[in-house]
């Protein structure tokens, strides 16, 4: 996995927990699902990510 594809992974994980997330920061109260929203996250952007890789695939240099 490229660096690039990493970065694309956690930029869109956080994007997709960070309203969960938002809950657990504001609260002095420690909170168990932190871990899960975090790991569900990234799930569903491996899962984008891929869907995209299927529909536009990468074209290596020299293609048409």
């Amino acid at each position: 996995m490229t660096e690039e594809r990493k970065h694309a992974i956690l930029f869109a994980a956080t994007l997709l927990c960070a309203r969960k997330l938002i809950e657990t920061i504001e609260s002095d109260k420690p909170n168990l699902a932190e871990e899960y929203f975090v790991d569900k996250a990234i799930r569903k952007a491996e899962f984008i990510l891929e869907r995209i890789d299927k529909r536009w695939p990468t074209k290596v240099e020299g293609e048409r």
